[in-house]
């Protein structure tokens, strides 16, 4: 089976599909190499990529990542989703301006049994290894460990770029942290990756990691790093799409456990812009099919919301199930697009005064995430866009008291709100 996959496209054309959206690849020639090597052995490469359970549960952005694994899977490659349990001891410091806090063993058998749970909403289980990086690192001892911190030099380090900046401004760096990439970078070691795939901003561990196995006699693997997903909020500012990461804590993210029709209302309100964006990178369809997708609303031949509607019923299906997709899509369209509002299928939120008498209706919208945040809320009263019980909201300091309400932000969101 693995062998036929394999032979579904040609090198070339799985070299495009598996490096789409890439922003670093090193190197293009040995990956091209590797690709061939498979497709004429019918050997799948093996595809590492390391997550450290240091959240209980994923959301779009980080099925970023999981999107380019399941591409590898398509071409019938094995992919390794390896949890890092040993690693999240310790904490990953990429990107912190301070040591980060490491977790505990039970939370991380906590989070990593949920990310099991949760990844094979995207991920085909048939060709999927889940690894736990202990397995090895457990073994590597403290001699392993001191044999391996002598391959690096501190120099080396800090041209890691949160590095050189926390030294630069006389911040913490604890020993401890220069250990991470060192022991991400052995985990390709041990499991003699062809290809590791990271975020951008994983560029360094993972070289290091392609270094290490240099330096073991094996074959370097390649390097392939992604973008951050920017969030439900962002826009297209002088041809770049630009605005925050999808972030939970910023409320501009979209929870791939969250109930279908929740999936299918947020990614209905992004702008159209910003949904090409997420159709390269987050879409099964092929790079030729978004061709033809442009092509036809460019057009006219199809209309921007129905292509939108596609994208957010293919993403709802996926990690709510084809069917579940399909429904979110009839009662969107039933709801909103034929001004039909059922109060009864729309989703109930239950929100906590925690004892004050009353709660901001900028608050109140944005938690239950009706609005990217309280400060887009406001902007969204002042604009007449906020309607309480079908009554309109002028004041943006406005409260609610307990009670059970309906709140409508826009024609395309609306939510039950019970408030306690």
């Amino acid at each position: 089976m693995a062998s036929e996959l394999l032979r579904r496209a040609t090198p070339e054309e799985q070299f495009a599909e598996v490096t789409r959206g890439t922003v670093d690849l090193q190197v293009a020639e040995e990956l091209q190499k590797k690709l061939r090597r498979a497709h004429d052995s019918g050997k799948p490469l093996v595809i590492k990529a390391g997550f450290d359970p240091n959240r209980p549960d994923l959301h779009l952005g980080h099925s970023l990542l999981l999107t380019r694994m399941r591409r590898f899977q398509e071409f019938g490659h094995q992919v390794v989703f390896l949890i890092g349990d040993f690693t999240a001891l310790i904490g990953d410091p990429t990107g912190k301006n301070v040591t980060r806090p490491p977790l505990t063993r039970d939370e991380v058998r906590t989070n990593a049994e949920t990310y099991k749970q949760q990844v094979f909403k995207v991920l085909d289980p048939a060709r999927t290894q889940v690894r736990f990086n202990s397995e090895w690192l457990d073994a590597l001892g403290a001699e392993g460990v001191v044999r391996l911190a002598a391959r690096y030099s501190v120099a080396r380090m800090l041209e890691r770029d949160d590095f050189k900046k926390r030294f630069r401004e006389n911040r913490t760096i604890a020993l401890h942290e220069f250990l991470y990439p060192l022991l991400q970078g052995y985990d390709s070691v041990a499991l003699k990756a062809d290809v590791e795939l990271g975020a951008t901003d994983q560029l360094f561990n993972l070289l290091v990691g392609r270094q290490l196995m240099k330096e073991s006699e094996l074959e370097p693997q390649v390097i392939m790093t992604g973008p951050i997903l920017e969030g439900l909020d962002a826009k297209l500012v002088d041809g770049k799409i630009e605005g925050e990461k999808m972030s939970k804590s910023l409320g501009n993210y979209v929870g791939i456990d969250e109930p279908a029709d929740q999936i299918f209302g947020k990614l209905m309100s992004i702008t159209d812009d910003l949904m090409w964006r997420y159709y390269e990178l987050l879409s099964s369809k092929s790079l030729g099919e978004l061709q033809a997708l442009r092509a036809a609303v460019a057009d006219g031949t199809s209309h921007p919301k129905a292509v939108k509607m596609a994208l957010a019923q293919e993403l709802t299906g996926r990690f709510q199930g084809e069917a579940a997709g399909r429904t979110a899509a009839e009662d969107f369209e039933k709801r909103f697009a034929k001004k039909q509002l059922s109060v009864d299928s729309l989703p109930q939120v239950e929100l906590s005064l925690g004892g004050a008498a009353g709660l901001l209706v900028t608050r109140v919208v944005a938690d239950a995430h009706l609005a990217a945040s309280a400060t887009e809320a406001r902007k969204l009263i002042v604009q007449g866009g906020v309607r309480v019980n079908e009554q309109k909201v002028a004041d943006p300091r406005a409260e609610l008291a307990a009670g059970d309400y309906l709140v409508q932000v826009g024609k395309l969101k609306a939510a039950r709100i019970k408030l306690r």
